[in-house]
């Protein structure tokens, strides 16, 4: 028989259990209603941004503004014609420099999952470089038949280009990914020095200069520059960009001896900047900020000029320097002065900078089976805001 304290302490134990009963019967609720709660926020993972394999066409830009290429809403079609320069003023005498290189290339490059296909043909990487230094040379040969291309390369590199009107020209130096911007500036300086030489010896036919990267496209003659615009000594791009007004992918040089001095003595002057200044940018900008920085820097230079798309000419450091708008000469899709207002009917150069080089593949394929330019600017417009894949 229980005692009473014994009885007591059975009745408040069970108390408590009744109690805490409910509180048992709730908690599973309870955490499994907070668990299906947590469930229920999924984050959304964030979307790599997602490139193609191929052109995808979208609206054109610079619908019903004058000036602008117009392009039909479904197709690839102009409605109107790109407006060409003046036959009557071209000069004939014009020769393309590039400097350009092959890497060595590992057997991950040649395994199918690392080739690239555009149209009917299948692209390694270093088959990828020689295709766009090859549609480099076509759209020159094309808009200016008359020219030449000089391909400034190095000495180690095994390139040959056998084409008519294609010359390569080892120029020793470091060639190597990280300080190829900063070769390249030498490299110009070394091919100047080396026309100065000619001229002092042989007081031929003037030759003048265009140094350009290679993922660009010609698309229609530049002799004019020469012809209505007599007193610059070197021509470079412009762009509304505050930090970056000057691209280096299109330099010309005036091909008399005064103008192969003057622009010799301006690049030596921007080597000297980006090598004082810009070595943490050497793989890229690091050129055009150095060209930014002793354009700016003279005393009597107005920056606000860059934001209108007019030529103009300054003095620089003793040089006379033509500064053309990238809107014509230099223009990018899509990124690049101009783009956002469409394609200018008067456009030169098209540059197919970064990851567009399928972009250039693509057109020259398109521009081979309609031989109409301006259909071709049509496909470059309304597809040059796809993300590529090459």
């Amino acid at each position: 028989m229980l005692r009473a304290s014994q009885a007591t302490m059975m009745i408040r134990g069970w108390r408590r259990f009744l109690i805490f009963l409910p509180l048992l019967f709730f908690l599973p609720h309870f955490f499994s209603d907070n668990q299906l709660h947590y469930n229920s926020q999924v984050v959304p993972k964030k979307q790599s941004s997602s490139k193609f394999n191929h052109l995808v066409l979208g609206p054109a830009a610079g619908q019903g503004l004058t000036n602008r290429l117009q392009c039909q809403p479904q197709g690839i079609k102009a409605l109107n014609n790109k407006t060409p320069s003046s036959t009557a003023t071209a000069v004939d005498n014009i020769d393309f420099v590039t400097v350009f290189t092959l890497y060595n290339s590992t057997p991950a490059d040649h395994q199918l999952s690392n080739l690239v296909t555009v149209g009917n043909a299948s692209y390694t990487t270093v088959d990828r470089s020689m295709a766009i230094l090859n549609i480099f040379v076509n759209f020159i040969q094309v808009a200016m038949p008359r020219s030449n291309v000089v391909i400034l390369t190095d000495p180690a590199s095994d390139l040959s280009m056998h084409r008519h009107g294609v010359t390569v020209y080892p120029i020793q130096g470091e060639y190597s990914r990280d300080k190829l911007m900063l070769q390249r500036i030498r490299s110009y300086i070394a091919f100047l020095e080396t026309r100065m030489e000619e001229l002092s010896q042989n007081q031929g036919r003037i030759h003048h200069y265009i140094f350009t990267d290679s993922d660009i496209a010609v698309v229609d003659d530049l002799g004019h520059i020469f012809h209505d615009y007599p007193n610059f000594h070197l021509a470079l791009t412009f762009r509304n960009n505050k930090e970056q007004p000057l691209n280096s992918g299109f330099i010309a040089v005036r091909g008399t001896p005064g103008g192969i001095l003057r622009a010799k003595i301006f690049l030596q002057e921007v080597l000297k900047v980006y090598g004082s200044r810009y070595m943490k940018a050497s793989r890229m900008l690091g050129d055009q900020l150095a060209l930014a920085w002793v354009v700016k820097s003279h005393p009597s230079f107005d920056a606000k000029k860059f934001t209108k798309a007019q030529a103009f000419i300054e003095d620089i450091g003793g040089a006379s320097v033509l500064f053309l708008p990238c809107a014509i000469y230099n223009w990018t899709p899509p990124e690049g002065a101009g783009q956002f207002h469409g394609m200018p009917l008067d456009v030169k150069v098209v540059h197919f900078k970064g990851s567009r080089k399928r972009l250039m593949l693509e057109s020259w394929n398109f521009f081979s089976s309609s031989s109409d330019i301006s259909d071709m600017l049509c496909l470059i417009l309304k597809s040059g805001r796809t993300k590529y894949d090459f």
